[in-house]
């Protein structure tokens, strides 16, 4: 492996009744700015910035590194100003270590117009020139690359692999993902075949050209690339996408010397199965190396991601149901507008640790919400955001502690939450 690397640290006991090895573990992941031990939430800045909440705030709720968005920073303000603000972290004033993804996404986000969701039903006829209801196609994939329309203003652009590497380059985070073609679970089987096979050209592409823009600027830190596992809901798909990206590392036969860093567990993934696929995944690549699962953040799936060896996940969903008023809790999720909360003199939650809790009560968020006021967004971020970094944190001390399932069974169970996932 190129640069800084992972290290594995502790692995996860199973359960008395497991019929089949556990493969979570806990970790330390090096990288130039810092370290991220793992497993590890990953809170989404998509662009330089976590909704409604300050940098400084987000190193207080414990947040260890920051992921942010190569589409929409390329688009707004452009690659080249964050490179000279210093990059990434510098341009956002984040001192940790942070991520930016390829863009890959937003072929299935601007290509079908889908809201950004992974975990996906697959109910329904499929067909590969499936839209969503009610929206324009905006990106059209071919074998070379994407061509998209910007939602800001219309303009038209060009992503290939190159393309993408050159923009992460340019924005400058410590991790950052190959190009790769994200489906839907309503493509046909015969195109998800054609997107694995798509998706590894592509991957070879941003190795090759990752290697030429590493070399070229070697006075600045080393980035890690990551590899995405593509495949849908098939077994051997998930397995050859897996194996096919191991196999362009140094152990393989492929780009001898230029392998990945790091693997992505990518794509729409079909709730009831997402243990079983991350697990498939899993199994095929290195021991050494992180993976990384992307778009996931509902608490049973994070414990179940974990069981089956994720290191580190990402999602909107903490700041997104805070700005529709979704509040997490130790007990589960809750509306804060409801009228029940109007005289509510007390925390959020009485023993929870975040800003929020400790200065500010359910009746003022009530008030602020019912009042449209921008600091409602804002305390309601905070808290999401610190009760799912430090549930995480939580199965990472678990898991060192050797008292994971005990953690997990008390959790989901005063969230109400079936104890699915297991082995």
């Amino acid at each position: 492996m190129s640069g800084p690397g992972f290290v594995v640290e502790a692995r996860l006991t199973e359960p008395p009744d497991s019929s089949r090895p556990v493969l979570g573990r806990t970790g330390t992941w090096h990288t130039p700015h810092g370290l991220i031990r793992t497993p590890a939430f990953i809170p989404v800045g998509t662009k330089a910035t976590v909704k409604a909440v300050l940098p400084e705030m987000m190193a207080e709720l414990g947040a260890q590194a920051l992921l942010a968005n190569a589409y929409h920073l390329y688009l707004q303000p452009g690659a080249q100003i964050v490179e000279e603000a210093g990059g990434l972290g510098s341009f956002m004033n984040w001192s940790g270590p942070t991520f930016t993804d390829s863009g890959g996404f937003q072929v299935l986000s601007l290509g079908v117009g889908f809201k950004k969701v992974i975990a996906m039903e697959s109910a329904g006829v499929r067909h590969d020139d499936v839209v969503a209801a009610g929206k324009d196609r905006l990106a059209q994939v071919d074998d070379d690359g994407v061509t998209f329309k910007s939602h800001l203003d219309g303009s038209m652009h060009r992503f290939t692999p190159e393309v993408s590497m050159q923009v992460q380059h340019q924005l400058g985070a410590d991790i950052i993902f190959a190009f790769d073609e994200c489906t839907t679970l309503l493509n046909t089987r015969g195109y998800q075949e054609s997107s694995v096979a798509r998706t590894q050209d592509w991957a070879r592409r941003c190795l090759l050209e990752h290697a030429r823009l590493t070399a070229e600027r070697a006075q600045l830190p080393y980035q890690q690339l990551l590899g995405v596992v593509q495949g849908a809901q098939y077994e051997d798909l998930r397995r050859q996408s897996a194996r096919g990206l191991v196999s362009l590392g140094p152990e393989g036969q492929g780009l001898s010397g230029t392998g990945f860093d790091g693997f992505g567990i990518g794509g729409a993934l079909q709730k009831a199965e997402l243990g079983t696929i991350v697990r498939w995944v899993c199994e095929e690549l290195p021991d050494t190396a992180p993976r990384h699962l992307l778009g996931i953040g509902d608490p049973i799936d994070l414990f179940t991601g974990v069981e089956q060896g994720a290191d580190t996940f990402d999602c909107v969903a903490p700041t997104r149901n805070a700005r529709n008023a979704a509040i997490y809790t130790r007990h589960g999720r809750f509306n804060i507008t409801a009228s029940a909360n109007r005289r509510a003199f007390a925390p959020i939650d009485e023993e929870c640790g975040c800003y929020t809790c400790r200065h500010y009560t359910r009746a003022y968020l009530h008030h602020a919400f019912r009042a449209k006021e921008m600091i409602a967004a804002t305390l309601a971020s905070i808290h999401n955001e610190y009760c799912i970094v430090q549930l995480v944190e939580g199965m990472r001390l678990a898991i060192e502690a050797g008292t994971y399932w005990d953690y997990k069974e008390e959790v989901l169970g005063r969230m109400g939450l079936a104890l699915a996932g297991s082995p």
